[in-house]
């Protein structure tokens, strides 16, 4: 008892410099995107089980809109105090801050942890007369004003179309909307022809007793296990490498390197949970952890890939 009261009475003695960092109020998380759309679903999922290791209430704070730039600017504007944080989608976040007046950049942000790794496909409704790559690039040929839906202008599904167009010669008319969980909508009402999304996105949509959506191709080099029949771009001659997007965790430039390695360490702990693992694997979420400085290469590759690729494609 005395050896517990002496380490606490230390513990009070030192400067709070000298304290390890933890939150004492309920934390801020900035979801670029509605409810109910991919990023929102994992950060959710996520934020639930971390308050088991936080002991504090993450809120999700929707801030949607203009391809994700009301969000984001709001995130890197936030006051670094450890009480907001906020999921960064890769390669939108860095293909919109390489624009030019682009209201953030990716210094504005300071890495924490990927949380997952979506690869894209794309997708017809189930009820389309397309019903291979094959034919929608025939179809496409045949009508050049074949009707794309996507998240954004230059968002991360736009690129995804435009990678597969310019690969396969085709041309069509890309139509925005707010986000994904949007784009798919107007796809099943019929309002385009096909889709450019991830893979968590249509999960539920491409399966189940009566499908909604048909899986045409796999932004990969392999197959994916779950949908074996489903071939690669690059089997049948169009983009033959990966693409898809990393959804992860950034606090705002400026935030103490204390309060920095409290978040790292703690989102360490809670994706190494085998409950939190298994959390993700029945929600279909493939989760793939990166630490911070893991996170911090993958941001810089994902702004070459914006100069180099993306800056091709419009």
């Amino acid at each position: 008892m005395k050896k517990v009261l002496l380490s606490l009475a230390v513990a009070m003695a030192l400067p709070l410099s000298a304290q390890a960092w933890t939150p004492q109020n309920d934390i801020n998380v900035i979801v670029a995107y509605k409810a109910g759309s991919g990023t929102d679903t994992g950060a959710r999922l996520l934020s639930s089980q971390a308050e088991k290791f936080i002991g504090k209430t993450l809120i999700i704070n929707n801030l949607p809109g203009a391809d994700g730039k009301i969000g984001w600017t709001r995130l890197v504007q936030a006051k670094p105090d450890g009480y907001t944080i906020g999921f960064i989608n890769l390669p939108t976040f860095t293909t919109l801050a390489a624009q030019k007046g682009a209201p953030f950049k990716t210094a504005q942000i300071v890495p924490i942890a990927n949380h997952l790794t979506e690869t894209s496909v794309i997708v017809v409704r189930a009820d389309s007369k397309i019903d291979s790559l094959k034919g929608l690039v025939d179809a496409a040929k045949a009508n050049s004003k074949m009707r794309c839906s996507t998240n954004g202008v230059k968002a991360s599904n736009h690129t995804a179309a435009q990678l597969f167009a310019k690969s396969a010669g085709i041309q069509y008319k890309a139509v925005p909307y707010g986000g994904t969980a949007d784009q798919l909508l107007a796809l099943r009402q019929g309002e385009v022809d096909f889709s450019c999304a991830k893979i968590a996105d249509v999960a539920k949509l491409v399966t189940g007793d009566k499908p909604e959506l048909r899986i045409l191709g796999v932004f990969d080099k392999q197959r994916l296990k779950e949908f074996p029949n489903v071939p690669t771009l690059g089997e049948m001659g169009y983009y033959g490498e990966w693409y898809g997007s990393a959804r992860a965790l950034v606090a705002p430039a400026g935030m103490p390197a204390d309060v920095v390695k409290y978040y790292v360490d703690t989102f360490k702990k809670v994706m190494s949970d085998p409950e939190v693992i298994k959390a993700h694997q029945t929600a279909g979420l493939n989760l793939e952890y990166k630490n911070d400085k893991e996170l911090g290469e993958l941001i810089k590759a994902q702004e070459k890939f914006a100069r180099d690729v993306i800056s091709t494609l419009y």
